[in-house]
């Protein structure tokens, strides 16, 4: 492997300052060449990084960081910032337990102005600091680095219209991947942005202004001046939108020009106001499969870096595909189902969908909130939409879910994909609070399957239901089959004994009850007599079938893969409690309160304790502490004489 010498003598951004500007593209291509390994090796949000290489190197050329902020949108296109801030060498580690985030953390270094996972918030949050440094009488400049269709999402907006309004000094860079206008990246965009960035030409059109307000009719003879220079632009730039905003419009710049981006970004110094700068990049640039493939390498595991194919474990069957599967399979059956996603088709597993009714399929952008209303519009028109959504997304568009869907009592499927501990990406993005949120909210019913089986009945049940309904599960590979005969539905609000036993209850749903199963086993080893129930409904909730056994048992565990406030387990004791049946021994097992960061999906439930060996380790405790295991041992020969005869 050859040295990165360029690359390996910067360890802040003072030291890039250092390298001389021809350079700079030779260093770009050193730091495209250790992402591609790096990332190969952990897994991550390679293509969009790799497309924001030169702007990186330019941003920080030009500005002073830290003490200008630069608020990264999204987070997944700061590979190249974080390699030129002090954590060349930790990036090897990135996403790992232990090692740095794959996202911008405040707490991580100085050089992050703002944590983020979640897009859309850079403008919002950059005004934020934007005003704060206007209170306290600073000069620092605030940048906002936008992208990969986060401008589509509504809260991006609001932020524009108040700084806008507010006229502060911000510049907000477009990193346009998906949209780019190439025509206007040429010889007249580039000179006519040169003109009207340069000091001569931001100095003249301020003295023309202000001679010809202090000329007879000056103010209307100012504002016939400024709409000849805007139908000017017009003609050849595509920014009037942002310009009607209130911002001065600069673009479009070849985002992989390094040379268009330091003589832009060095003449912003002659503007004040908001500035929107929009820069034209390619997603997945210099590596030749994610340059032909940017969704896939979007958000990649580990691969080949030669080839580019995936090295991670064999082929397997997740309850994405599942979900897949259904979903096709319920919208030939039924032509009022309609699918809704919000920029995410592949990683939610509507692609099939799409190809199969495309007329049927919706696909909002980054625009959580207007997917739930859009499909309670549909669903009150008499359509049957399945709103397939990342938990941890589904997040922001909770008061839609409350007042747009429930409180209408439409019938809306919420999809929830990614529910639990989703691994690698970390405390943005682990689903850990979907089941407290959604079973607060009066009409919703919430289901989770333990497996393929249950997943493709618990489908067709919500569907045929008429009533808001949720499913959750989780990013991980499914056991059980993938689909079951049109028929095959599930007894609304019922959950079911897998496994009876008479020394302690253990409560599962979804992906734990497999856990309060193996936890079972090893009990059984040790002499202890474990039932185990999935409740498969969070809402409704089985009583019929839970309060007998815990009156015969008397000691319960609950286990969830969610917060313990408000979650599952919290459910179970409120329905115990309103029955009057709480036992003396009851425990609940599931995530405490506070944020989860970034391992793999094994490592993280360890930290948490959801584990069948601490599920098995709490079971034994709450036995020894308690009544005799003798009542136990006689039920069960009893239980095998009564067989015999």
């Amino acid at each position: 492997m050859k040295e990165l010498s360029l690359l390996s003598s910067i360890d802040t951004p003072d030291d890039l300052k250092k390298i001389p500007p021809e350079k700079l593209a030779e260093l770009a291509s050193q730091m495209r060449e250790k992402i591609i390994r790096d990332v190969s090796r952990t897994g991550g949000h390679l293509a969009s990084s790799l497309g924001v290489v030169e702007l990186t190197i330019a941003l920080h050329y030009v500005f002073d960081c830290p003490r200008d902020r630069i608020v990264w949108d999204v987070g997944h296109q700061a590979y190249a910032h974080k390699i030129l801030t002090g954590r060349r060498e930790a990036f090897g580690k990135q996403r790992t337990l232990g090692g740095i985030s794959g996202f911008p953390r405040i707490s991580e270094s100085p050089y992050d102005a703002f944590g983020v996972g979640h897009s859309s918030t850079s403008i919002s949050a950059a005004l934020g600091m934007a005003a704060a440094r206007d209170l306290d009488g600073e000069k620092r400049r605030v940048i906002a680095v936008i992208g990969d269709g986060s401008l589509a999402n509504g809260l991006a907006f609001e932020g524009m219209n108040q700084a806008g309004h507010h006229d502060r000094d911000l510049i907000v860079i477009l990193n346009d991947n998906e949209f780019s206008i190439s025509p206007n990246v040429g010889a007249m965009s580039q000179y006519l942005n040169r003109i009207m960035t340069g000091k001569f030409y931001t100095s003249f059109r301020k003295g023309v202004g202000k001679l010809l307000k202090a000329m007879p009719r000056g103010e209307f003879l100012s504002r016939i001046a400024k709409k000849s220079e805007e139908l000017t632009k017009a003609f050849i730039v595509p920014g009037m939108l942002f310009e009607e905003l209130g911002f001065t419009y600069i673009g479009p710049i070849p985002g992989h020009s390094v040379e268009a981006l330091l003589g832009t970004f060095r003449n912003l110094e002659n503007l004040d106001g908001p500035l929107f700068v929009h820069v034209v990049t390619s997603k997945g640039k210099g590596y030749a499969p994610a340059e032909a493939n940017p969704e896939f390498f979007h958000g990649v595991g580990t691969f080949d870096m030669e080839t580019g194919k995936s090295t991670g474990s064999a082929e397997i069957t997740t309850y994405t595909d599942v979900f897949s599967d259904v979903i096709v399979e319920l919208g030939r059956e039924n032509n009022k189902l309609v699918a809704i996603t919000a920029a995410m088709c592949a990683g939610t597993g509507l692609s099939k969908f799409r190809e199969t009714f495309p007329d049927r399929f919706f696909d909002v952008g980054i625009a959580e909130s207007h997917a739930v209303t859009f499909a309670a519009g549909m669903a009150k028109e008499g359509k049957i939409p399945v709103v397939a959504i990342y938990s941890t997304f589904l997040q922001r568009s909770f008061d839609q879910i409350i007042h747009d869907v429930c409180l209408q009592n439409l019938p809306v499927v919420f999809a929830v994909d990614r529910g639990g501990v989703v691994g690698a990406d970390g405390a943005t993005h682990q689903g850990l609070f979907d089941l407290s949120f959604l079973r607060e909210i009066p009409n919703i019913s919430v289901m989770s399957p333990r497996d393929g089986a249950e997943m493709a009945k618990m489908f067709r049940t919500a569907v045929e239901s008429g009533r808001p309904v949720a499913i959750r599960y989780p990013r991980s590979a499914v056991p059980g089959v993938r689909l079951l005969p049109e028929s095959a539905t599930i007894p609304w609000g019922e959950g079911e004994l897998l496994l009876d036993g008479h020394d302690i209850l253990l409560i599962g749903i979804g992906t734990t009850v497999s856990i309060c199963l193996l936890a079972a086993e090893e009990l059984r080893k040790k002499g202890v007599s474990a039932a185990v129930v999935d409740a498969r409904f969070l809402k409704p909730m089985d009583a019929g079938l839970i309060l007998p056994l815990v009156r015969r048992i008397g000691r319960v565990i609950t286990v969830e893969e969610n917060v313990l406030a408000g979650g599952f387990g919290s459910a179970v004791m409120e329905m115990l409690e309103a029955a009057e049946e709480l036992p003396a021994q009851f425990r609940r097992i599931g995530f405490e309160d506070r944020f989860f960061e970034h391992g793999t999906i094994e490592e993280i439930r360890a930290v948490a304790g959801v584990t069948p060996s601490h599920v098995a380790e709490e079971a034994v405790r709450m036995c020894s502490s308690g009544r005799s295991l003798l009542p136990s041992i006689l039920y069960g020969i009893r239980s095998r004489l009564e067989k015999i005869v």
